[in-house]
C-alpha cells in the first residue's frame, strides 16, 4: 500500500517524470483514437504477436527523450538487435506492454522501463497510462507512486493486515490447462480469489495489495519482467523460475524467459512454491 509523501528529490526520477508522463499521454491519445474506431495500423511480428502504431510512437518518443538525459544504451522491444552482450549498464524498455489488452480495449497496458547493471535490475519504472499513475523504484529506498493528474506523491509501506489471498492471472490463462492445474493444487493449501489482468499491470497490483501471487506458465521476454521484478524484490517479494532461482538479465543469447512465479513476500513464496511442487509431482 502507499501513503502520501512529499515530492521526491531523486535526480533520476525527476528527470524521468516529464518523459514518462508525456509517453503516457501519447499512449492515452492513441488508445482513445483506437477505441473511437479511427484508422489504426496493426502489424504482426515474426512470432505473430501484434505491434501497433502506438507501440512505435511510444518507443520513438522514449528513445529520443532518454538520449537527452542519459548516454547509456537502450534495448527496446521495438528496436533492432543490438550488441547487448557487451553492455554492462543499459536501459531496458517495453514502450507498450500489453498490446493485446490495448487491442481488446482493456486499459491495463503499461510502460516498462528499467536500468540493468550487470545481471541485475537496479532502478525501474512502471506506468499505467489510462490511470495517470507512474511507479518508480529508486536505486535505494522503497517504491514511489506519482498520480500525474494531481501531482501527489506516495511512498510504499508494507500492509500487515491479514487479507484474502489474491492470485494474479493473465487474461489468456483461461485457455491454458497449466493454470487450472496450479490453482487446483493451490486450493488444497489455502483459500484465494483471482484477479485477471494483462501485462505488467499485475506487478502494479502487487504494490497496491491487490495481488499476492502471480504464476506464469507461458513465455515472456526480459523487458516484460525486469521492472516488475525490481519492484517486488524491493518490497520483500520476488520473481523466480520453477527451480526457485531469481531471473537475471542480459546473460543469455535469447531474451525469452521461461515460466516464473512472482510473490509479494516470503509467506506467499512458500505457498506459491508448495503449489508448484504439488503440480510438478503429477507430471
Amino acid at each position: 500500500m502507499f501513503k502520501a509523501t512529499t515530492s521526491t528529490q531523486d535526480p533520476m526520477i525527476l528527470q524521468l517524470v516529464p518523459i514518462v508522463t508525456q509517453a503516457c499521454e501519447i499512449l492515452r491519445e492513441e488508445y482513445q483514437h483506437y477505441c473511437a474506431g479511427d484508422a489504426f495500423d496493426v502489424e504482426r511480428k515474426a512470432d505473430h504477436s501484434p505491434v501497433t502504431q502506438a507501440d512505435y510512437r511510444s518507443n520513438n518518443y522514449i528513445t529520443q527523450a532518454l538520449a537527452t538525459i542519459s548516454d547509456l544504451p537502450l534495448l527496446s522491444e521495438e528496436a533492432d538487435n543490438m550488441p547487448r552482450q557487451a553492455w554492462q549498464r543499459f536501459w531496458l524498455l517495453d514502450p507498450l506492454d500489453g498490446t493485446k489488452e490495448f487491442l481488446h480495449k482493456r486499459p491495463e497496458f503499461t510502460i516498462n522501463l528499467s536500468l540493468v547493471d550487470g545481471s541485475q535490475t537496479i532502478f525501474a519504472v512502471l506506468a499505467i497510462p489510462c490511470e495517470q499513475r507512474i511507479y518508480f523504484c529508486p536505486e535505494d529506498g522503497m517504491p514511489l507512486k506519482l498520480e500525474t493528474d494531481t501531482g501527489q506523491w506516495f511512498e510504499y509501506i508494507a500492509d500487515e493486515t491479514e487479507k484474502n489471498i489474491q492470485i494474479g492471472l493473465s487474461q489468456s490463462a483461461q485457455h491454458k490447462p497449466e493454470y487450472a492445474e496450479y490453482l487446483q493444487d493451490l486450493a488444497t493449501l489455502t483459500n484465494f480469489g483471482v484477479l485477471k489482468a494483462g501485462s505488467a499491470y499485475k506487478f502494479c497490483m502487487m504494490l497496491e495489495d491487490r495481488v499476492d501471487i502471480y504464476p506464469r506458465f507461458h513465455p515472456t521476454c526480459e523487458w516484460d519482467t525486469s521492472a516488475g521484478q525490481c519492484f517486488i524484490e524491493r518490497i520483500g517479494g520476488g520473481l523466480v523460475d520453477f527451480k526457485g532461482r531469481p531471473f537475471v538479465y542480459n546473460q543469455r543469447e535469447t531474451l525469452l524467459n521461461a515460466g516464473f512465479i512472482a510473490f509479494k513476500n516470503t509467506k506467499m513464496k512458500t505457498l506459491a512454491l508448495q503449489a508448484l511442487e504439488l503440480m510438478q509431482k503429477r507430471h
